[in-house]
């Protein structure tokens, strides 16, 4: 699995040909592995990033990867919405 996630979050991987001006992020990977890691041992996992980091695609991706169900929960209406819209499709 992390070098599926390497894949995707690379400079010229997926979501860099469909977001403009993407960059890699370290933090992005790293917590995207840790989502994943959580995911394969069916265990909890609490993560704390700053804006900007790629929290958003750090947790859809691994999910998606995983190819199970997924329940996100957002905290506002807002939230929802941007992920229904504009991250999913992405």
């Amino acid at each position: 699995m992390a070098q599926r996630l390497q894949a995707v979050f690379d400079r010229h991987g997926p979501l860099a040909a469909r977001i403009p001006e993407y960059r890699e992020r370290s933090q992005q990977v790293e917590m995207a592995n840790r989502v994943a890691g959580a995911i394969r041992d069916n265990a909890v996992l609490v993560c704390e990033a700053g804006t900007g980091t790629g929290k958003t695609f750090a947790y859809l991706v691994p999910a998606l990867l995983s190819g199970g169900k997924v329940i996100l929960s957002t905290g506002t209406r807002t939230l929802q919405d941007q992920l229904y819209h504009r991250d999913l499709p992405t």
